[in-house]
């Protein structure tokens, strides 16, 4: 479990360097359309999220409260993988070490 919350931290380290990068060296809409442009950038963006739709279905599933899922997948398509990457880490060191509760969540009591 040590190496998974080590590999979360460095997600939420590289997608803020990433995005901070992003959005003060480039010009999002600018640079938006020339990634939907091209084939393979629309591959990409589909790709991206399908993956967000898919991390986001167990972000709904392990959270009991309908509030607090909606605000970690709202923030999870504005933000991205910074938001997978901090809920990962943050729900590893809620879990105590247990892999069943992390996966889970509140619904772990039921295994």
């Amino acid at each position: 479990m040590k190496l998974a919350k080590i590999i979360s931290w460095m997600g939420v380290g590289a997608m803020s360097l990433a995005l901070f990068h992003g959005f003060t060296a480039g010009d999002f809409f600018a640079d938006g359309g020339m990634i939907l442009d091209n084939p393979w950038g629309i591959v990409s963006m589909v790709d991206l999220y399908v993956g967000f739709i898919l991390f986001s279905m167990w972000i709904y599933f392990r959270e009991r409260s309908i509030v607090i899922s909606i605000a970690w997948i709202t923030a999870m398509m504005i933000f991205g993988f910074l938001t997978g990457s901090l809920y990962v880490a943050i729900n590893l060191g809620k879990s105590e070490g247990d892999w069943g509760k992390f996966f889970m969540g509140w619904r772990s009591h039921d295994l």
